[in-house]
């Protein structure tokens, strides 16, 4: 027997459709990429998104086609993000930071017909469209004032294309496991895979975003994403912003510490969300400038574990409670937010902060275990740690044209290649990816604890720890740095640091001085980049004991 209600299904469309009657005039503001700052509100962004879905059917697409963009945070992007799903179209997402190679592959695997690309972005498209065969048209996303000269054929400008429709223009009622957008892994190794997500895995996403013990954001609020747009949707904060109607503040290309800044004081954000490398400029440009922000209530940290140091930066110096968050592309992209429990108020600084430093809980619709090798399910005891695995209705299945096989088990868990521990609580904190664990004399030892610890030194400005093999011990840390500016700091200075911080046989066996680490394209330390630089690199002898027993 089914249930006697309304059969309604969920729908990008309906978000931006709410926004628009309920919170009709509340503002998008832009820090534009022709120089100023732009504000419109939720019916002007709902108005022109239809516009957008008619020049799409003009040009020929249709449902199921897929519609690139290579963009940054703008209300532009904004558009593209309802105009084309909402037509049943698929909104393919890409990360300029990428390679070309990756570039060009994923455009061709994805059989992209349309890109949507900002005015930056020109030349490195113009280097690829020959090899685009798919690709029928660029659109310039400008106005014909700032239309650039470019060699790319059929080059359109995006104001031109929305300014000739009229915007009367009724959304599809699709059904809710239409697909929706398209958003390919960051492939460190192979080939990148496409997470093609629907209409219902992304409108429940979004509600899961907005609950109290998530994100929290209403409409009272004043969302700055600094977390790209072409970066996993965004984290889901565009589409969450439409369904809680918030003010949403969209920082363009200057993501730089006084750029941030300026956005986050002129627009009175409440909520940000960005990587560790983005708070790391902010406050060193607050500190260095004495500013505060009065305004700014919360900061969401994830991509990669945020330091104790920054954590209590935030807090200690500047009031602003910070929530640490997990997720990836598979899971569209937010598994886990550290939303503490009443019962943790009356826990001291430093035990608050250790839960902290986890990724938290599980939302509510994302179930989380952690296996062993074997795979036998580990208890939620805090100590065991594992591979984690999840499940949820906003988890990938399978991914695009089926690329990597059948990826989940025979349970229907997904493995993360997150090695994590889950405690009483179901607080859930990652100790290393599965493939950057260092294993020495049998015992694990975390890069990520290590890094999180060094980098609270004062002469730190960023560090990585990889293993290096070792011929008793299988693989030691090395611990690589990049000074703060202006400081110098020594191996013996820094191990002296970690010192009664971390177990006397995690110390790592050297430390190698860099001018600067290499990232991925989604802003994160490419430990897969550092063991090919560091494969000649010999550790000294006599270093620290290799396991427990021998501490």
């Amino acid at each position: 027997m089914y249930g006697l209600m309304m059969n309604s299904p969920l729908l990008i469309s309906d978000l931006l459709r709410y926004a628009s009657v309920y919170h009709h005039d509340t503002e998008l503001v832009t820090r534009s990429l022709e120089g100023p700052i732009h504000r419109y509100t939720y019916a002007d962004a709902h108005l022109r998104s239809k516009k957008l879905s008619q020049a799409l059917q003009r040009l020929g697409i249709g449902q199921g086609d897929r519609v690139a963009t290579v963009a940054w945070n703008t209300y532009r992007h904004f558009e593209l993000y309802f105009g084309i799903s909402g037509m049943g179209a698929i909104c393919h997402t890409i990360n300029p930071r990428l390679f070309t190679e990756q570039l060009t592959y994923i455009v061709n695997h994805a059989e992209d017909r349309l890109i949507f690309l900002d005015p930056t972005f020109v030349p490195l498209l113009e280097a690829v469209a020959d090899r685009l065969p798919t690709v029928e048209a660029f659109v310039v996303m400008t106005d014909r004032q700032h239309m650039p000269e470019t060699a790319l054929t059929n080059a359109l400008c995006y104001e031109d294309l929305i300014g000739a429709e009229d915007g009367d223009y009724q959304w599809p009622e699709l059904e809710e496991a239409t697909a929706s957008s398209l958003c390919y892994t960051s492939g460190t190794t192979g080939n990148p895979k496409g997470v093609l997500y629907s209409h219902r895995s992304t409108v429940l996403h979004s509600y899961g975003v907005c609950m109290v013990d998530t994100l929290a954001i209403s409409a009272r609020d004043s969302f700055l994403p600094v977390v790209p747009m072409f970066h996993a949707n965004a984290w889901g904060v565009p589409y969450a912003a439409a369904l809680c109607g918030c003010k949403l503040v969209m920082p363009g290309a200057r993501l730089d510490g006084a750029g941030v800044y300026e956005m986050l004081h002129d627009e009175q954000v409440t909520q940000t969300a960005g990587v560790p490398t983005v708070w790391l400029m902010l406050l060193d440009y607050m500190r260095k400038e004495g500013k505060t922000l009065p305004a700014l209530e919360k900061v969401i940290i994830g991509g990669s574990a945020a330091p104790r140091s920054m954590i209590e930066a935030f807090q200690n110096d500047h009031g602003i409670e910070v929530l640490h968050a997990w997720g990836m592309t598979e899971t569209s992209p937010l598994g886990s937010v550290g939303s503490l429990k009443r019962k943790h108020d009356a826990l001291p600084q430093k035990q608050k902060v250790d839960l902290q430093l986890k990724q938290g809980r599980g939302l509510a619709a994302v179930q989380m275990r952690i296996i062993d090798e074997d795979g036998k399910v580990l208890p939620h005891d805090g100590k065991a740690f594992g591979e984690l695995q999840v499940k949820g209705p906003w988890v990938v299945r399978e991914y695009y044209k089926q690329e990597g096989g059948e990826i989940l088990d025979e349970e229907g868990w997904f493995s993360t290649g997150d090695v994590s521990t889950l405690d009483p609580d179901g607080f859930m904190q990652i100790t290393d990816r599965s493939k950057d664990v260092i294993k020495s004399g049998g015992e694990w030892i975390s890069s990520i604890d290590l890094e999180n610890e060094v980098v609270a030194h004062p002469k730190v400005a960023e560090a990585a720890v990889i293993g290096l093999p070792h011929p008793k011990w299988t693989e030691r840390p090395l611990l690589v740095v990049v000074a703060a500016e202006g400081e110098k700091a020594t191996k013996e200075e820094l191990l002296g640091f970690l010192r009664g911080r971390v177990a006397k046989w995690w110390l790592p066996d050297d430390v190698a001085f860099v001018d600067e680490l290499p990232h991925t394209a989604t802003g994160k330390i490419s430990k897969l980049t550092l063991r090919t630089q560091f494969a000649d690199y010999q550790l000294p002898e006599g270093a620290a004991p290799a396991s427990p027993k021998e501490s």
